[in-house]
């Protein structure tokens, strides 16, 4: 038992760091995996048939999309980009609904797809902007 609290803890600690130390890209990448990974968690459980654990699971990814993803859009800034993603998060997150309520395995894998492909762009763009070179500090 201490082993696995301590691991535990030592996972906690390490995604805090992790999060502490990201560029805004790779927070939208660790958003993007936690909802794949919710996903996975509910379509396991799905296909288990355990009911509650699928809508936990299911219920986190869509919190994630929800108060994570779209709430980072902008879209006064973003424009028809932002808005356009915020469409289809809000078509994820429909998809991730329906496919809990129908017990649909094809609307959560729709919903795996999609996010899968946004999550592969944003760790591109991550990756090109950790090798970007680093700004000197202005001097005065």
């Amino acid at each position: 038992m201490v082993t696995a609290h301590a691991a535990q803890a030592y996972a906690r600690i390490g995604l805090e760091t992790g999060v502490a130390a990201a560029s805004p890209q790779r927070l939208v990448v660790m958003l993007y995996d936690g909802a794949l990974a919710a996903i996975a968690d509910g379509r396991a459980h799905l296909v288990a048939g355990h009911t509650a654990p699928k809508g936990r699971a299911l219920g986190k990814a869509i919190g994630i999309i929800d108060e994570g993803l779209k709430a980072a859009l902008d879209p006064s800034q973003g424009g028809a980009i932002a808005r356009q993603l915020m469409d289809l998060y809000d078509y994820i997150a429909q998809r991730l609904l329906l496919g809990n309520a129908r017990n649909d395995v094809k609307l959560l894998d729709e919903a795996t797809r999609l996010l899968g492909e946004l999550r592969d762009a944003w760790a591109s763009l991550a990756a090109r902007q950790d090798d970007a070179p680093v700004p000197s500090p202005a001097r005065r």
